[in-house]
C-alpha cells in the first residue's frame, strides 16, 4: 500500500483548475520531487498533501485514510502527528532560541523534551547553536533548525517547500546532504521544488504543468498509449 495516494484530484478556483484531476502515488522511503513552473500547480498539492488545505473533489489517501473530506480540526490534527514540515520562509519564532523553536512542535504534538530537542539539533549539526535566537543565525543554519522542528515528533513524512529557495549554494549543498541521509534511514521525502538540482538530489520526479501530472519518471505506465 502507498503511503501517500492522490486520486482523480482537483481544486478549483472559479474558472481556474489549480489541480486538474491529478494522480500520484508515493510509497514509504521515497524521495520524491514535485517540480514545475510558477502557476502549476506545485503550492497547491503541497497544500492538499500537508492537510493545510482540502481538494475540491477526489481522494487524499495517507496511510489508507481518506483525509480528503475531514473537518479543519481533524487535518490539523493529522499535520501534527504525521507530517514534518519545512518552508522556504522559515516560520522560526523571532523571540526563541534555536532549541525553543524545536520545543515549539513538541509542545503541540505532546509534551517538550529539551534534551530530544537538542538531539534533534545535533543531528542536524547545530548543537553549538542551540541558544542562539534567529537573528544570530545565517539562512542555512535556521533552514537547519526548521529540519530538526519538522523531524522532532517523528514524522511518517516530511514535506519541504522550496527548502533551498533562500540558500546560497553551500547552505543548499548542506540541507541536501541532511535529506540524503534522512533518504538513507527510511524517511519519506516529497520536496516541492522549481529548482533543477534539488530535483536531480531525489530518485523520482513528478512534473505539474497547468495543473496536470505531466510527467511522472517513477511511473512506468504513465503516458502508456499517449502520443
Amino acid at each position: 500500500m502507498s503511503l501517500l495516494e492522490l486520486k482523480n484530484v482537483y481544486k478549483i478556483y472559479g474558472d481556474l483548475h489549480a489541480l486538474d484531476n491529478v494522480n500520484m502515488k508515493i510509497d514509504q522511503g521515497e524521495w520524491v520531487a514535485i517540480m514545475g513552473p510558477s502557476g502549476s500547480g506545485k503550492s497547491t498539492a503541497m497544500n492538499i498533501i500537508g492537510c493545510m488545505d482540502k481538494p475540491t473533489s477526489g481522494e487524499v489517501l495517507l496511510d489508507g485514510q481518506n483525509i480528503a473530506n475531514l473537518s479543519r480540526r481533524e487535518l490539523t490534527e493529522i499535520r501534527r502527528d504525521k507530517i514534518g514540515l519545512i518552508f522556504q520562509q522559515f516560520h522560526l519564532i523571532s523571540y526563541l532560541t534555536a532549541v525553543e523553536n524545536v520545543m515549539v512542535a513538541q509542545y503541540y504534538h505532546s509534551l517538550p523534551d529539551e534534551k530530544e530537542a537538542l538531539e534533534a539539533l545535533d543531528r542536524v549539526g547545530l548543537s553549538d547553536r542551540a541558544k542562539h535566537l534567529p537573528s544570530q543565525l545565517s539562512g542555512g543554519e535556521q533552514q537547519r533548525v526548521c529540519v530538526a522542528r519538522a523531524l522532532i515528533n517523528h514524522p511518517e513524512i516530511i514535506l519541504a517547500d522550496e527548502p533551498t529557495g533562500n540558500l546560497d549554494e553551500q547552505n543548499e549543498q548542506i540541507v541536501l546532504d541532511l535529506f540524503r541521509q534522512l533518504h538513507k534511514e527510511g524517511t519519506t521525502l516529497v520536496v516541492v521544488t522549481h529548482d533543477a538540482e534539488v530535483g536531480a538530489s531525489a530518485e523520482r520526479v513528478i512534473t505539474l504543468e497547468y495543473g496536470k501530472v505531466t510527467n511522472d519518471d517513477g511511473d512506468i505506465s504513465f503516458g502508456k498509449g499517449m502520443k
